[in-house]
């Protein structure tokens, strides 16, 4: 039996020589000086000799370790040296095979059956929230804690939903990992217990005035289409319904050039039942402040020529898509916080605030009658829709004072690009529309 005693007296001679310890352990001394460690076995019917390491470094505690495992891998009829080998592949394989490397290959294979636009917002989100923390480590070995951590972080910010969408994507990440023998579990699996349950109720609603003009900064810097900004301005300018604005027409534009713009949306397209589609006198009136009539002249050069004002990227006489202007609102990392339906309970909110502050209590109806709300001690066939249309002018151009005072003008919007552009790009700005420039007459 060797000791450390003896290892240090060990000194080299002419001839390579063999210090033995125990179960075919042995210390090689070299003749230049060098103490490596040995392991003879036979595998197979040969002789053979496993490598375990230099003394000092590997010390004989260290070294008869090593040779106990090594014989318990060979008592399970394996040959150590070749185990070693593979481990080391794996384990060279598993740090090559990241979390971040193995979810963009499964973003590649599957963003195919998703729009493009939610293909862009699927990669963001990871791009943000996950692989800075877990990118990096290899995907074989990322405990529920880590996942867990990045999830509450995003919690952490108010947006509950994007956390549980975000669980969903790296579960379908470690999903394609084990189907390629990558991974054998998926850590995220059961987190969804675990994260807060979402508000059920109001939608989703940014209600603060200087953070809705922080988000609306942050959508308008996006990549997107510039009808799809403009869209976003125009609707939380006017606090209408995400389906008014789509299906909005050039023809319901009244006296754009004159002192009184106005937006009058058809009661066939208004929300409620066939009663309300069908009212005389039923259409919504929405007085347009001059900011709003900006945006008008900004798209003007883009869909003018057509029917809809903001038409599909497609199709001119399709409305834009449904979605479109809430992934922009996720893609500035809004999801969860805020849709673009929320911009009427910011509308509600702010401008009931604003009347409470300025001793205009009456304007509280003013405003509801601005959001096409009914009274309910109101028969809905007897409401006047058309009360107090010049007092509705003065708090559209108030709103649009206050939320657009950090904005930049809507033409600005028209130059931003839809993506990433080259060096060399040959992407076309329209030309805006001159200084002077009068609407035609707009008619269905």
């Amino acid at each position: 039996m060797l000791s450390d005693a003896k290892l240090r007296a060990a000194k080299p001679r002419a001839n390579a020589y063999k210090l033995t310890d125990s179960n075919r352990l042995y210390l090689l001394v070299t003749p230049s000086g060098g103490k490596l460690w040995r392991w003879s076995y036979q595998f197979g019917g040969k002789q053979k000799t496993m490598a375990l390491g230099a003394y000092p470094v590997v010390s004989l505690l260290d070294a008869r370790e090593k040779r106990d495992e090594a014989r318990a891998v060979l008592a399970q009829g394996k040959d150590p040296v070749i185990a070693k080998k593979l481990l080391i592949h794996e384990n060279l394989a598993a740090a090559q095979n990241t979390f971040e490397r193995i979810a963009r290959k499964w973003h590649e294979v599957t963003k195919a059956q998703w729009a493009r636009v939610h293909a862009d917002d699927v990669l963001r989100s990871l791009e943000r929230d996950v692989f800075p923390a877990i990118g990096p480590l290899p995907v074989s070995e990322i405990p529920p804690p880590l996942i867990l951590d990045v999830l509450r972080r995003i919690e952490d910010r108010g947006a509950l939903e994007t956390a549980k969408r975000v669980r969903q994507r790296i579960s379908a990440a470690f999903v394609y990992a084990i189907a390629q023998g990558l991974a054998q579990h998926d850590p995220s699996e059961r987190l969804g217990v675990v994260l807060k349950p979402l508000r059920k109720g109001r939608q989703p609603a940014i209600t603060d005035l200087a953070e809705l003009q922080r988000m609306l900064i942050a959508a308008e810097e996006d990549h997107a289409r510039p009808i799809t900004r403009l869209a976003l301005r125009f609707i939380a300018l006017t606090a209408v319904r995400p389906n008014e604005i789509r299906g909005a027409r050039w023809a319901e534009l009244e006296d754009l050039n004159g002192k009184n713009p106005l937006w009058r949306i058809p009661a066939s397209r208004m929300k409620g039942g066939q009663d309300r589609k069908e009212e005389i006198g039923g259409d919504h009136l929405v007085p347009l402040a001059h900011q709003s009539v900006a945006v008008l002249k900004a798209i003007w050069p883009l869909t003018g020529a057509g029917t809809l004002v903001f038409p599909s990227s497609r199709h001119a006489h399709h409305p834009m898509s449904e979605n479109a202007i809430g992934y922009l609102l996720n893609r500035a990392g809004y999801h969860g916080r805020h849709v673009p339906h929320g911009f009427r309970a910011a509308f509600s909110t702010i401008m009931n605030e604003w009347a409470e502050q300025h001793g205009k209590e009456h304007d509280r109806k003013i405003i509801d009658l601005m959001l096409a709300h009914v009274p309910k001690e109101k028969v809905e066939s007897a409401y006047n829709r058309a009360a107090y249309l010049p007092r509705r002018r003065e708090l559209a151009q108030i709103w649009a004072d206050m939320l657009t005072a950090q904005l930049s003008p809507p033409i600005v919007l028209l130059e931003r690009p839809a993506r990433d552009m080259g060096a060399h790009s040959r992407r076309r700005i329209p030309n805006p529309v001159p200084a002077d420039f009068r609407f035609p007459l707009l008619t269905g």
